[in-house]
């Protein structure tokens, strides 16, 4: 007997087991002993996309972090080294709209209130402000990740590798700066790339004022055509969604081969007679055909206006360079011609009027096409988004309602209504109405966006789109369509990368510039800046280096604590010229974007420190983000890759889903259903709640996030798990089992032992493979199935009889063999998606004897196939004696006979020798299972059963769609004959030609007397379901052996302990008790049985049958 036990729980309790495994791992360094065994000469590289700690960790984290752990702690298992280092992202608009809400400021404060030196401070504490909470989080879920070493955006180092990587950029001629109209958000006072505009949720469905203008031509010698019969005015029609930009439109766009027509109506508004020049296509959108009212019969007010068609049609280019009267005069362009018509590529007749009203100020082609055509522009709004002090009317007006804070006065209308009443009022709106349509909004302050017209600094990622096409189709995608589609049509239509951000915090651009700008430089390092400092003091530009007390090539921490990269400190370093002009720095920082894309060089201070480890773990092997950052970080990581690099950044991704509430809902502290990931992981554990998340749905999913799942997973898989390895503690600690005993070969084991390790190896395989293809889903619930459809519920239950009878012999050695087997490869393939209680299992077993074993399962090594093992037909013939029991048991649910009642036999018609073979091989378990005494087969169906064939509409309609109703009809009509050659060839063709298979049908059995049929694809099993009176006696016999069973276990006897048993009487099941006396004594223990007359104050009522009860007494011997 062995002197170690195997631990014994009273409840399964994971948030315990949790914290108690925790504690082990950090008392015993387990995370650190993973990075640093020096056996592993294979690398595995992660990286993280950084966090912002100014916020709180939520559910969806938990998501997310989940993937990225368990294929590193997979990969450590497979003998990887993996590298995983931490990061902080500490830049950016999340930081700066959250200090400036908790200090009450806007941006225009910046500089005034607060000096840019408080503010920056400000930033710098407030974005850590949770990284308690995110640590928290980080240890409680058990994600491995190198938190004492993370990467910081904020750290002087970070920020010099980021600086050689512009540099670089600059030096390939990548790196200029335009004067475009750009995607602006006014309340975050920045412009936005692209990839931000494109986030998940920034373009939202809004209801906006739209109105079709006039405006009015001049008559010239140019449009003097025009004016032959007109009736009043003739003026141009053009639509418009954002009137707010009306007051800067200094052009009108047409298509050069567009038809143009003139139609003679009256102002809906003013009633006054009109002429108004639409596209000829355009015109039933405003005119309706069934209008045959007269213009002569008009009288003002009148709700149907007539209307009169032109004959005379005029293209596109005619139209060209005529002139009109400006809309509304505030101001006039300075920098161009003004009100006229110029030809635009983008004008189509797909919606509007086929007449485009150009703002060149705040629309990128209104603008491309007005410096084209030599036209000027009127930026009539600030920064801010309001209107300047030129536009009279409405001077100092945001131009969105969602600018007002709640401060401020809002009036009661809208800007663009108040323009639409204007225009009204001057008989310049023809048509004023609401139009829904898309608007996209700013990533962080959830406000409209405006194109705005500002200088910037581009990154000419065009010039390298199609190498960055050719290398993405080389990454392993998870899932591939949104390498394909999401982010390969992304690339497909790339522009160039706006990398300025007119803010406070964040990386500034290392660029420094003469007045003119015709001189610049642009800097990679703090050397060369401490250089040109110098140079800078030679000139007396300077007169003191603030770099001085820093030392070249000294890379402590301490020397580079020494300086601050940030505004307003290097906003303060004025440079030289080659000529000797000053040069003052770029005042715009850096995308955000690029700084977390900088990651794989920044986070090892590379190309200063760390060539040699940098070229072991770039690119890297998987990375993990949210769906969000398709266009975001994975765009960055792989762009900057490809164009210094010229190679992939990463090379498999899992791009995962969001997490929904249960109903599919957004999750949001405004709705009230968000959900608390720390409680979460109190009340069911984080074993559960990270097995959940990866079970439940694909990766790439979108989750429904459902506690009451996570509860089935606890009792289901969890339960089963605890309920196994408990069953195996309690005999193994009776039996003195600790695998001392030489391993039994596999050809001496039971044929049920070789079955379930050829099922285990066979998991093991096709684990492996999902695991590598990156499908921990799959993997999960192969592991689930195996564990609660195979080992416990066939495995165990087939195997009680071997545990708690018989000596301590060969075959009850075996089977604790082949259950602890099972249990450690079990806790091995899953210890990857839930690491905390399989790592406690897995200890509990290996704690007792005198095996080697790892300290703890995440430093032992994945299990290998042992395909000596794997008995293909002996894995099938198992799975004909599942199917053939799980069919006879709804048949006994159905027919609502208990499976305690034994059954007299079960008839299985068989198409062939081999299968009728396989069956006979795992007769007895399909006996003892069912409760049945014996197995008849039939070869020939026909005479006993009647099938018929029903078509599977789920299957069939995808397949054939209109075709249905013909194929419905032929099905209806196959025969019994064609049934039995369907179900052998698994195929049949229909009269029409058409083939279908077994899938795409349903073929049923009626019953026949005394008999209950189930027919399940290749399988069918009829059921004598008649009870005789001996059967009916052993069913009761049966039935009281288990509620003394029960007695049992509430007296808390051992398994191993005999009783005495007196049972009181009782006509209506004395005869069933006798006659089955000796099997109730061998299955409960029972040293002597006695019957009396007297009842006796200790008895126990137990209740057999509805209604059927006896008296009994068991007292321990």
């Amino acid at each position: 007997m062995s002197e170690r036990k195997y631990k014994e729980y009273k409840s399964l309790d994971l948030t315990k087991i949790q914290e108690d495994v925790l504690s082990f791992w950090e008392s015993n360094s387990v995370f650190e002993k993973s990075k640093s065994d020096s056996s592993k000469n294979k690398t595995f590289t992660f990286y993280e996309g950084p966090p912002s700690a100014n916020g709180m960790p939520g559910i969806h984290h938990i998501l997310a972090r989940t993937i990225k752990d368990l294929f590193c702690r997979y990969k450590t298992l497979k003998g990887f080294n993996v590298s995983r280092k931490a990061g902080w992202d500490t830049h950016g608009l999340p930081v700066e709209l959250g200090v400036e809400k908790e200090l009450g400021l806007t941006k225009e404060d910046i500089g005034t209130k607060i000096s840019v030196e408080d503010y920056n401070s400000h930033c710098r504490k407030n974005v850590m402000r949770y990284q308690k909470e995110w640590e928290r989080l980080t240890s409680k879920m058990g994600y491995w990740i190198d938190m004492e070493n993370p990467y910081i955006t904020y750290e002087s180092k970070y920020i010099e590798s980021v600086w050689w990587l512009l540099k670089e950029l600059h030096k390939k001629e990548l790196l200029y700066k335009g004067h475009t109209v750009q995607p602006y958000s006014p309340k975050a006072g920045t412009g936005l790339s692209t990839h931000e505009l494109n986030q998940p949720g920034c373009y939202r469905d809004v209801k906006d004022t739209s109105v079709v203008a006039q405006f009015f031509i001049i008559n010239d010698a140019s449009s003097d055509f025009l004016f032959n019969d007109v009736h009043g005015d003739l003026c141009f029609l053009a639509w418009t969604t954002t009137p707010w930009t009306l007051p800067s439109n200094t052009a009108l766009g047409v298509g050069k081969k567009i038809s143009y027509c003139k139609v003679k109506t009256f102002n809906p508004y003013t009633f006054l007679p009109i002429t108004v020049i639409l596209a000829k296509d355009l015109i039933d959108k405003f005119f309706s055909n069934e209008n045959t009212k007269k213009l002569s019969d008009y009288s003002d007010g009148d709700k149907v206006i007539p209307f009169e068609i032109c004959e005379e049609i005029f293209s596109g280019e005619k139209l060209n360079g005529i002139r009109y009267n400006q809309l509304l005069s505030y101001a006039k362009p300075e920098d161009g011609d003004s009100f006229r018509v110029i030809l635009g590529d983008f004008v189509t007749t797909d919606d509007g009027t086929g007449i485009v009203h150009l703002a060149p100020s705040f629309g990128a082609d209104d603008n491309r096409v007005a410096k084209q055509n030599g036209i000027g522009s009127l930026t009539l709004v600030d920064g801010q988004g309001r209107f300047v002090d030129s536009v009279s009317d409405f001077a100092k007006e945001y131009v969105k309602e969602e600018y007002y804070s709640e401060e401020e006065k809002k009036d009661s209308l809208s800007v663009d209504v108040k323009i639409a009443i204007k225009l009204k009022q001057e008989n310049k709106a023809f048509k004023v109405e609401k139009y829904e349509h898309s608007y996209p909004h700013c990533w962080r302050t959830d406000k409209p966006i405006l194109y705005y017209p500002m200088d910037s600094w581009f990154v000419k990622t065009t010039k390298y789109k199609d190498r960055m096409i050719e290398l993405n189709n080389t990454i392993n995608w998870k899932p591939k369509s949104t390498g394909e589609g999401r982010f390969g049509n992304w690339l497909e239509n790339l522009v160039d990368w706006n990398l300025s951000r007119s803010r406070f915090w964040g990386i500034p651009i290392p660029v420094w510039r003469t007045d003119c700008g015709s001189e610049e430089i642009c800097i990679g390092s703090i050397e060369e800046l401490k250089d040109e400092i110098e140079k800078s003091i030679k000139k007396g530009v300077m007169n003191k280096n603030p770099l001085s007390s820093f030392k070249v090539n000294d890379f402590s921490k301490e020397n580079y604590e020494k300086i601050d990269l940030h505004k307003p400190y290097v906003d303060e370093i004025i440079l030289v010229s080659k000529t000797g002009r000053p040069m003052k720095r770029e005042s715009d920082l850096i995308d955000v974007w690029f700084d977390s894309g900088s990651m794989p060089y920044a986070q090892l201070h590379y190309p200063f420190e760390n060539k040699d480890v940098f070229n072991k773990v770039f690119p890297a092997d998987f990375i993990a983000e949210g769906v969000d950052q398709t266009r975001g970080w994975f765009f960055t990581l792989h762009a900057i890759s490809v164009i210094l690099f010229d190679s992939v950044a990463y090379k498999n991704v899992v791009s995962n889903g969001l997490v929904l509430d249960k109903n599919g809902n957004k999750m949001s502290k405004r709705l009230g259903n968000a959900v608390n990931p720390f409680e979460i992981m109190s009340d069911y554990g984080s074993d559960a709640t990270r097995w959940y998340m990866v079970v439940n749905a694909q990766p790439w999913d979108n989750l429904k996030f459902d506690e009451t799942i996570i509860k089935e997973i606890q009792r289901k898989f969890f339960g089963t798990i605890y309920n196994t390895y408990s069953f195996f503690a309690l005999y193994a600690n009776i039996d003195g089992f600790s695998y001392k005993e030489k391993e039994i070969a596999i050809e001496d084991r039971s044929e049920l032992d070789r079955w379930i390790l050829s099922e285990l190896n066979t998991l093991v395989e096709s684990v492996t493979k999902s695991y590598d293809n990156y499908d921990p889903t799959k993997a999960g619930r192969e592991i689930q199935d195996f564990t609660i459809n195979k080992l416990s519920n066939w495995y165990v239950r087939l195997s009680r009889r071997r545990f708690w009878k018989g000596k301590y012999e060969l075959d009850k050695i075996s089977a604790y063999q082949t259950l602890y087997s099972c249990l450690e490869k079990i806790c091995k393939l899953s210890c990857p998606i839930s690491p905390f209680f399989f790592d406690e299992i897995y200890q509990n077993l290996k704690n007792v004897g005198d095996q080697p074993f790892s300290k703890s399962i995440h430093l032992s090594s994945f299990p290998e196939k042992q395909a000596n093992i794997i008995d293909l037909a002996l894995e099938e013939k198992m799975r004909l004696a599942q199917k053939i029991t799980s069919m006879a048991l709804a048949i006994r649910k159905k027919e609502r006979i208990r499976v305690r009642q034994p059954l007299s036999k079960i008839l299985i018609p068989v198409l062939n020798k081999s299968t009728q073979q396989k069956i006979e091989q795992v007769q007895d378990i399909i006996l003892a299972e069912l409760n049945v005494k014996k197995i008849e087969f039939i070869s020939d169906d026909s005479q006993m059963f009647t099938k018929k064939v029903k078509p599977n509409f789920k299957k069939l309609g995808p397949k054939f769609g209109k075709e249905m109703k013909q194929i419905t009809s032929e099905i209806n009509q196959i025969s019994t004959s064609e049934i039995k050659s369907f179900e052998s060839a698994g195929n049949h063709t229909l009269p029409s030609g058409i083939t279908i298979t077994i899938e795409d049908v349903e073929i049923v059995s009626n019953d026949i007397p005394g008999w209950s049929v189930s027919t399940s694809e290749d399988v069918t099993v009829a059921l004598d379901v008649t009870v005789t009176q001996e059967l009916k006696e052993e069913g009761l016999a049966r039935e009281f052996v288990n509620r003394v069973q029960n007695l049992r276990k509430e007296k808390n006897y051992l398994v191993t302990d005999k009783i005495d048993l007196l049972i009181l009487k009782n006509e209506s099941i004395d005869s069933a008790l006798k006659n089955n006396l000796t099997y109730i004594c061998n299955e409960t223990l029972t040293d002597k049985a006695f019957f009396t007359d007297k009842i006796q104050n200790e008895m126990n009522v137990i209740e057999l049958t509805e209604g059927l009860s006896v008296n009994v007494l068991i007292t321990k011997k």
